[in-house]
């Protein structure tokens, strides 16, 4: 299941003070990243300028959910061309209703943009890779659809997207078994540094949200629209009481009970 759509300074130095010593491990120190800093295309126009003219910003979300699916968002970006988007970060660093008046601007930014789901039933046939996988080229066939990105940029340091040789165990998984056919750039933390990562990350979080509250319309009482799908201790107690949905992860250790085995 997949949507898409498509548009049209240094640290400063030690003061005078400073021992040697302390300068040195002042140094030493690797700075942390600014959640306030907003992301920049400084990663995708270095992109551009090794040849790669269409530039598709990947992440996913729900990985470490017990219910719903996992959902992959890919947004396509030409980096000499676009302008800034001011607001947009890491989905984790906005609230739901800023991810919503976000969401809308981003589809209208992007050269295409697409999302990808693979449901708790593909989870557990395929394994968590092999799913985050099809639910990428899910959102990759969507958004090419409209822009054929040159290059992925994706968060993280394990290549879940890129191609890779088809074996026995890939039957059930036959549109997604080879990945995409185009390079796949890895960058850890590039939700929170490249803007068009952090655009697809707001993509995919707002509509993975949207169908965990139609979910939890068709099973209440295990709290989807507050937790997500997400493993609360509520959750696993519901999960205790009632017993699995069909949109949970089976295969997973899903109560309090199965963590202890």
């Amino acid at each position: 299941m997949g949507h898409a759509g498509g548009r049209a300074r240094g640290a400063e130095a030690g003061e005078a003070s400073a021992t040697p010593d302390a300068a040195r491990a002042a140094a030493r120190t690797p700075r942390r990243p600014d959640p306030a800093a907003e992301p920049t295309l400084e990663a995708e126009r270095r992109l551009a300028a090794g040849g790669h003219r269409l530039v598709g910003g990947c992440d996913e979300v729900g990985r470490g959910a017990l219910a719903g699916p996992v959902s992959v968002g890919l947004v396509v970006v030409d980096p000499l061309l676009a302008a800034p988007l001011p607001g947009v970060r890491d989905s984790k660093l906005l609230s739901a209703g800023q991810r919503e008046a976000l969401a809308p601007r981003i589809r209208a930014w992007a050269a295409a943009w697409g999302v990808g789901h693979a449901s708790a039933t593909e989870i557990d046939t395929l394994g968590l890779v092999p799913a985050l996988r099809l639910a990428g080229v899910r959102a990759w066939a969507a958004a090419s659809a409209t822009a054929r990105p040159d290059i992925v940029l994706l968060d993280g340091n394990l290549d879940w997207l890129g191609r890779r040789e088809r074996t026995l165990f890939d039957a059930a998984a036959s549109d997604a078994a080879g990945g995409i056919d185009v390079p796949v750039a890895l960058r850890v933390k590039a939700d929170l540094h490249c803007l068009s990562v952090a655009a697809a990350s707001v993509l995919a979080k707002v509509e993975r949200d949207a169908l965990m509250a139609v979910y939890d319309g068709e099973f209440p009482g295990f709290g989807w629209a507050r937790n997500k799908g997400y493993g609360t201790a509520a959750h696993r107690h519901a999960i205790a009481e009632r017993g699995p949905s069909g949109h949970h992860r089976v295969s997973w250790r899903l109560t309090a009970a199965d963590q202890a085995q």
